[in-house]
């Protein structure tokens, strides 16, 4: 004989909202998306069971550990076609998880409001509001979540360094845009070179496992690779910009002045050279002989980095803008006395017989 089986539950949809905790416009919605199967029909009336229960059990539970609904549909047609869920959940997990050990913290009106100065600016706000520098606390007006404290401490010693904070938000969009550019960069790349096996079919548990192991691994070295290229570019560009602008700085500064120094009674720094061939001690084709009066006044002169730092390494930062300035006086004075004897001889002395000094 048989056992009898028992009874399966059956639920109208109020009932379902009520036993799940969703609503009856979002049970309706997870049908439209294919997420929860239709119900059967009886008559005009529709019919849920268990089943759609637990599916929906299921949903709310992905939803708080964070799984998007377009993830948790992957997911569950994954279960529903026979595969294990366990390993492709981890893999999901591992992708959805966070990709730095930051941890978000909240931060009151009050306290953003002393770190940016002590006024209150709510266009500033609403900005980072935007951007999810802050993201407001339902029912607490005075309070937000901060998902990167280190992202909101930068903003704050900005603004402290004298940057508007609209500017720093506008900065923000606009480095947001060009690091979104590297990190789809970084995923296509990785995606043809390490995950590409795991992409053309629906992989095995072996191989999701595999896959997740993977991602444990390359998560860090997107990180590693933008710190060091930042570094790289920042120390490049870093030291241009400053021997640029400082170089411009003084020679504005030195215009008109009738000493051997600047305003400040400072000899100037070298910067850079943009032309090479115009380093000290390199051959230069023979013009009119020099002027051997003494010049009066200063001016500002480009050099290459890697010959100051050379100088500077050789007799000290104290003394290189002389060493440099005798090193050239010396030079000078040696062309005068060649041409001058060239010119007795009735001819000019060749490039390469210049010495080089």
């Amino acid at each position: 004989m048989t056992p009898e089986q028992p009874p399966t539950a059956e639920y109208r949809i109020e009932d379902l909202a009520h036993l799940s905790g969703a609503t009856v416009r979002t049970i309706r919605a997870y049908q439209d998306r294919g997420l929860l199967p239709r119900p059967e029909r009886r008559g005009r009336a529709n019919v849920y069971g268990d089943a759609h229960l637990t599916r929906l059990r299921q949903i709310t539970d992905l939803l708080d550990r964070g799984y998007t609904l377009a993830s948790i549909k992957e997911l569950l047609e994954a279960w529903d076609a026979g595969r294990d869920l366990g390993g492709v959940l981890g893999l999901v997990a591992e992708i959805d998880g966070p990709w730095t050990d930051e941890k978000p913290t909240r931060i009151t009106r009050n306290d953003l409001n002393a770190a940016f100065g002590g006024t209150p600016n709510e266009q500033a706000v609403t900005e980072a509001v935007e951007l999810g520098v802050l993201v407001r606390v339902p029912g607490r007006d005075d309070e937000f979540l901060v998902p990167s404290p280190q992202e909101l401490a930068v903003a704050s010693e900005l603004h402290a360094a004298g940057v508007p904070l609209l500017a720093i938000s506008g900065h923000l969009r606009e480095l947001r845009g060009q690091v979104e550019h590297i990190a789809s960069r970084f995923l296509d790349f990785t995606a043809e070179h390490v995950f590409q096996s795991f992409l053309n079919h629906p992989p095995t548990e072996a191989e999701t496992a595999e896959a997740t192991a993977l991602v444990r691994r390359l998560r860090p070295l997107a990180q590693q690779t933008i710190d060091a290229e930042l570094a790289r570019a920042m120390r490049t560009l870093a030291t241009r910009y400053i021997h640029h602008h400082l170089a411009e700085a003084l020679s504005s500064g030195t215009a008109g002045a009738s000493g051997p120094s600047g305003p400040s009674g400072l000899q100037e720094p070298a910067g850079l050279v943009p032309e090479p061939e115009l380093l000290p001690g390199a051959a230069v084709a023979s013009g009119p002989a020099a002027d051997p009066r003494p010049a009066t006044g200063s001016e500002a002169v480009l050099l290459p980095v890697a010959a100051v730092q050379a100088v500077r390494d050789l007799v000290g930062p104290e003394n290189t803008a002389a060493f440099i300035a005798a090193a050239a006086q010396r030079e000078a004075h040696a062309r005068a006395m060649d041409a001058l004897a060239a010119a007795a001889r009735g001819t000019r002395p060749a490039a390469e017989d210049t010495p080089g000094h």
